[in-house]
């Protein structure tokens, strides 16, 4: 209520416009829906993202270079998608109802991928379709909403409140921040620790992000009384391509009968205005200085899969006690982010402009491709060291072969037109690495000499390319036997260790490791092979009808590795003796830390600088054009990942240094470009746009002016 002299007494109600606003401020209630809705559309996103690499690879079984594609192809898409959502928003729908709309096809996208992933739905056909529907209405989803949102964001404001807007923009950079390092930790765990349909539990782990996706959705709406809406002022990104193509094509239809101009976009002036050819060519400016870039984010974008698979052969205990996952790794940049970016502003920055060196955005850009590339050079030397304990699979043509001996003695091992086993193989010996054996064709049978105690004996075995064999060499009474066995040499993709058991007894075995259970057949017979959690363990339990067994002493199960143990007794006891087919992982995962934090260093000073570089080298309503340009860069470079992972073939190390070298060499390319850009301040794109719009006036007031003169009244242009 009013008092009588028109204004609020203490005791009135609010205004309608005070309570929009949080209490003693000048920030639009409004901004809470939409930093909530945010945070969990980012958290829902970034935790998908994380598992894909691994889901393909272990789920849908492709191999790492397709999975490598599929995930840049995903990311790339979700980088081309914002130039349609612009369209939608500025053009037809508006903001609000844009993030709406599409957020339901985002919404939907993930239920579709969720229900791809659970293993009953179908057969494996169907699983990858369902995965690849739903990552593209995702990529719909995510990069139709992405210009949206923030712009959005910054309509809630009044004009004057310029102090207010810039806090929201840092809270909504924090608020990604935040749902992007949460979810890189939560998802994998319930990916890895949270058992469903016989393995890890990815159903759960994409279902987690949905819901979250759909809290989203839902706080966004039950912000709707509050929102200011304006509504679509067309889209000026297709006035820019209008213009650009008008000007094209009338230089092209009139360069042979009229004299040149200045400049090749002056031969739209026919039908746009000067002030938004001006603006154009300031656009154009700095879109040219945008075409090395995507090379930088061709790096970057590595994270969630070449880096997550480098971390699936790396040793990630921390302790007895606690494993990281190796997709977990990706939160580290998360984590950076908000760690680096006040370091940077409140003291690295002003200790370099001490030092009087002149800090400029293309100079910190520059810079910021150096850190990378230096991040992809630590990466290659951790790669260099992972390698060492990988079994390289056999090419076609050959295999790989060791040799387990049983026979209680040393024997020799023969085999035609080789010279595999030049030395005796000891009794119970690990067999230090595989050799690889040289066969005419993709099946062949073999004789195979073995000598023991003075007696030979000849085992016909057949052998596929390929592929990797264990020979075992047992006594029965006196006689010699030979067992060929195929084994695993491939790391599991999450690092946890693979198992099986031979068996010399005359008795069924069945034996528990963690939570997974070996049926070991008597009479020298092999057990399947399966995966157990990495742990030691000194007393496993197993269960014989004959006789009691107090437990088996397995040791250490580490990361990476494949254990054949031996079932034999000894001293009236039964022992499991353990064969390493492939080592363990011997390079601990804290050795990616360096590579994370160069290149998070270098993001803080290529993206945000990046994107200030843009904002403020832009016309006022050029600016959502150079949004459009930036995305564009980031969606090209992992174009670029997809073409060298498939078309390369390259050892990692080796596809890492090519990334580093190319990055180098694109950085000497910018730092030549970015010598010849002339730097446009605030106040002299005021003032040419000021002239621009005098000029359009007066030409304006002449035609009017002729208008006149011919018909005596004045006519409204």
């Amino acid at each position: 209520m009013r008092s009588a002299s028109g204004k609020y007494s203490p005791t009135s109600p609010r205004p309608v416009y005070c309570r929009k606003k949080l209490c003693g401020t000048n920030y639009p209630l409004s901004i809470c829906f939409i930093v909530v809705n945010e945070f969990c559309e980012r958290f829902s996103y970034y935790g998908m993202k994380a598992l894909l690499t691994l889901y393909f690879v272990t789920y849908l079984k492709w191999d790492k270079d397709l999975s490598t594609a599929i995930y840049h192809a995903f990311s790339g898409l979700c980088y081309f998608t914002p130039i349609l959502g612009a369209i939608i928003a500025d053009s037809w729908l508006g903001k609000f109802r844009t993030i709406i709309y599409l957020s339901i096809v985002y919404v939907i996208g993930h239920v579709v991928k969720s229900v791809g992933a659970i293993p009953t739905v179908g057969n494996t056909d169907v699983h990858i379709a369902l995965s690849m529907v739903g990552l593209i209405l995702i990529a719909i989803g995510t990069g139709g909403i992405k210009p949206c949102v923030a712009a959005f964001g910054g309509d809630q404001f009044d004009e004057e409140h310029v102090s207010e807007r810039q806090k929201f923009f840092s809270i909504f950079y924090m608020s990604i921040n935040a749902g992007s390092l949460l979810s890189t930790l939560i998802t994998p765990v319930l990916r890895g620790d949270v058992q469903c349909f016989g393995g890890d539990c990815y159903a759960l782990a994409f279902g987690v992000p949905a819901a979250l996706m759909i809290v989203a959705l839902v706080v966004f709406i039950a912000g709707s009384s509050l929102y200011k809406r304006n509504p679509p002022q067309g889209n000026i990104l297709l006035q820019v391509c209008k213009c650009i193509g008008f000007a094209i094509k009338n230089r092209w239809r009139n360069s042979k009968h009229e004299s040149k101009r200045k400049h090749w976009l002056d031969w739209a002036e026919e039908k746009y205005s000067k002030r938004l050819i001006q603006e154009v060519k300031m656009v154009l400016r700095v879109l040219v200085l945008y075409i090395p870039l995507p090379m930088f984010w061709a790096l970057f974008d590595q994270q969630g899969s070449r880096w997550t698979l480098q971390a699936t052969r790396m040793n990630m205990a921390f302790g007895n006690s606690f494993n990281i996952k190796p997709d977990q790794m990706q939160m580290l940049n998360a984590l950076l982010i908000l760690l680096f970016v006040p370091i940077f502003d409140l003291v690295i920055y002003p200790l370099v402009r001490l030092c009087r060196v002149k800090t400029t955005p293309l100079r910190k850009m520059a810079t910021g491709m150096i850190f990378a590339a230096l991040a992809f050079v630590a990466a290659t030397l951790v790669e260099i060291n992972v390698v060492k304990t990988v079994v390289d699979p056999a090419p076609e043509g050959k295999c790989l072969l060791q040799v387990i001996n049983l026979a209680q003695g040393d024997i020799s091992v023969k085999i035609p037109n080789n010279d595999l086993f030049p030395d005796a193989i000891a009794y119970l010996q690990d067999p230090p690495k595989y050799e690889m054996l040289e066969l005419e064709a993709a099946r062949m049978e073999l004789n195979i000499e073995v000598s023991f105690s003075g007696s030979k004996v000849v085992c016909q075995e057949k052998f596929e390319d390929q592929k990797a064999h264990s020979l075992i060499i047992y006594k029965v009474d006196t006689n010699l036997r030979c067992l060929l066995v195929e084994d695993n040499v491939e790391k599991n993709t999450d690092g946890k260790p693979y198992v099986r058991f031979f068996s010399t007894l005359q008795e069924p075995m069945n034996i528990t490791v963690g939570q997974v259970n070996f049926y070991a057949p008597p009479d020298y017979s092999m057990s399947s092979n399966d995966t157990v959690d990495r742990n030691e363990y000194p007393a496993v339990h197993c269960d014989l009808q004959s006789e009691d067994c107090p437990g088996l002493n397995l040791g250490l199960l580490d990361f990476g590795a494949s254990y054949t143990f031996i079932l034999m007794k000894e001293s009236g006891q039964i022992v499991a003796h353990r064969m390493e087919d492939v080592k363990a992982n011997s390079v601990h995962i804290a050795w990616q830390i360096p590579q994370y934090v160069l290149l998070t260093a270098g993001e803080v000073m290529f993206s945000i600088t990046g994107l200030e570089f843009s904002y403020s080298q832009a016309p006022s309503n050029m600016k959502s054009v150079l949004q459009a340009g930036w995305l564009l860069t980031v969606a090209f470079g992992n174009v670029i990942v997809l073409i060298v992972a498939e078309g390369a073939g390259l050892e990692q190390w080796k596809e890492f240094v090519l990334f580093a070298a190319l990055l180098l060499g694109v950085c000497i390319i910018f730092s030549v470009m970015s010598i010849f850009y002339k730097y446009v301040e605030p106040e002299n794109m005021d003032k040419i746009n000021l002239e621009d719009t005098k000029e359009e006036d007066e030409g304006d007031g002449k035609k009017s002016s002729m208008m006149l003169d011919k018909t005596g009244k004045s006519t409204k242009l």
